[in-house]
């Protein structure tokens, strides 16, 4: 192909005189040609005028013809070392001027966005839409909460170094490709060959609204769903951080039993959940009771390092030797134990001397019982109530319309334990059992609690931390 049948080509894929173009392209794609990268540059040039503008990105290697548009002797380039661009044309100086003074790289103010305002196009040849830098401008219109803040320094033409952060940028991996159906379907986007090329006419300003919408609705628009991509997991999980950190009152744990047996495992399962807070219930398939106060502070320290913060300390018994229990609480610096109601106060009477918290949770018996031993307790000790329903369920009751009401449970709860059980005692996964995990959840959330939700709390729970994230955040769509 000439430069000749190069500048008909374009014509015909539509691209016209006075255009704004911002392009993505892969020279080689346009197969055997009888004009240079230079020659090609220029076919562009020639179709949008004098008053059309030729817009690149070059914040990295993306192509010999971004490289000519940047060295070109008209050529305008924003003053960022991130997402920069270089310009040539009537509105190069408008679309570069004050990058740096921008929030974001990508967002309000940028050239990204002064392309969509002024109605431009965004150009993919031979490339797809996993080059359309455009699309991180949705994400940071949205402020998506897996973005993060970038520092970057640049020169001055003085010679001086300047740095700076830029808020809401991109990370690593995104299915940007997968958002083509869309822009085809909206009839933004038309697709033409040009060449062996195969080149996109994308409306700048209709794409990004078009992506506002997609991504209101799912902030993971723009992520794969592939479980061994772990930038795309880690990316959902700070999404579902963010949702409950920003849309709910509640604290939501896990216990260590169901996110692992090690400590490194752990803290990677939380990670990939978006959990930043760990009951310690097990370790190394055992009671945590039988780690020495040296290994617990040691395990409690790695957890902190890592982001994640201890809920409780849990035993599924009631200790007899209440100095071993407040070795270990000292140790790692833990200021919340859970245990089944007492038979007496002699841990209580312990716990309260060091200003350690009690939470109490029912284990075997009926909300009645509960009820009264409870009401004794609290007129003596400042404790909390810790609500299984699956041992509810076990005291062969109805865990929200009996046990809740009877045992008036919203007065002194501090935690919530979300497992589920059938009536003969089987795991199940979340509101697949008798447990009525769903209706306790949905009156807490009625009453803006804020203790703490705890998946896999006082019971085994059937299948890994991923699945009852999941099971969680499915009830919580549907309520």
């Amino acid at each position: 192909m000439s430069s000749r049948k190069l500048v008909s080509a374009l014509r015909q894929a539509g691209l016209r005189a006075g255009d704004i173009v911002l392009l993505h392209s892969s020279f080689l794609s346009l197969g055997d040609l009888a004009c240079s990268p230079e020659s090609a540059v220029d076919a562009f040039l020639q179709v949008l005028g004098k008053k059309g503008t030729l817009i690149v990105p070059i914040f990295g290697a993306l192509g010999i013809l971004t490289e000519v548009v940047k060295k070109h002797p008209e050529a305008v380039l924003s003053d960022v070392p991130l997402g920069n661009i270089a310009a040539i044309g009537f509105k190069a100086k408008e679309i570069c001027a004050d990058h740096w003074q921008c929030e974001t790289v990508h967002g309000e103010g940028s050239p990204y966005l002064k392309i969509a305002e002024l109605g431009g196009l965004v150009c993919l040849l031979g490339v797809d839409q996993d080059r359309n830098t455009s699309l991180h401008s949705a994400e940071a219109l949205l402020r998506l909460p897996y973005l993060s803040d970038k520092t970057a320094s640049a020169s001055t033409p003085d010679g001086k170094t300047r740095s700076k952060t830029w808020k809401f940028f991109p990370g690593p991996h995104r299915d940007f490709i997968g958002l083509d159906r869309y822009f085809r379907q909206a009839g933004i986007m038309q697709a033409t060959r040009v060449g062996n090329a195969v080149l996109r006419l994308i409306k700048a300003k209709e794409m990004l609204q078009l992506c506002q919408e997609l991504g209101a609705k799912d902030p993971a628009f723009v992520l794969c769903d592939n479980p061994a991509c772990a930038d795309c997991v880690r990316q959902r999980a700070a999404i579902f951080q963010d949702r409950i950190e920003q849309q709910e009152s509640f604290k939501l744990a896990a216990s260590a039993r169901l996110a692992g047996n090690y400590v490194p495992e752990i803290i990677d399962k939380l990670h990939g959940c978006g959990l930043k807070y760990l009951e310690l219930d097990f370790l190394q398939g055992r009671s945590i009771i039988n780690l020495s106060p040296e290994k617990l502070q040691a395990a409690v320290a790695e957890f902190s390092a890592a982001g994640i913060n201890i809920s409780a300390l849990r035993l599924e018994f009631v200790p007899g030797d209440p100095e071993k229990i407040l070795a270990l609480l000292e140790a790692a610096d833990i200021k919340r134990l859970i245990m089944p109601l007492p038979h007496d106060t002699e841990m209580l009477d312990a716990l309260a001397e060091n200003r350690i918290d009690s939470a109490l949770s029912n284990s075997v018996e009926g909300s009645a019982g509960c009820k009264r031993r409870f009401v004794s307790l609290a007129a003596k000790f400042a404790c909390s109530a810790v609500f299984n329903p699956v041992n509810f369920v076990r005291a062969n009751e109805k865990p929200f319309l009996q046990s809740w009401r009877i045992g008036r449970f919203i007065k002194n709860i501090g935690q919530l334990d979300i497992v589920d059980a059938t009536w003969n005692l089987c795991s199940t996964r979340l509101a697949r059992g008798n447990a009525e995990i769903k209706e306790l959840i949905s009156i807490l959330r009625c009453h803006h609690f804020s203790g703490f939700f705890t998946l896999g709390g006082g019971a085994v729970y059937p299948g890994d931390l991923k699945q009852a994230v999941q099971d969680f955040s499915d009830l919580l769509d549907n309520m």
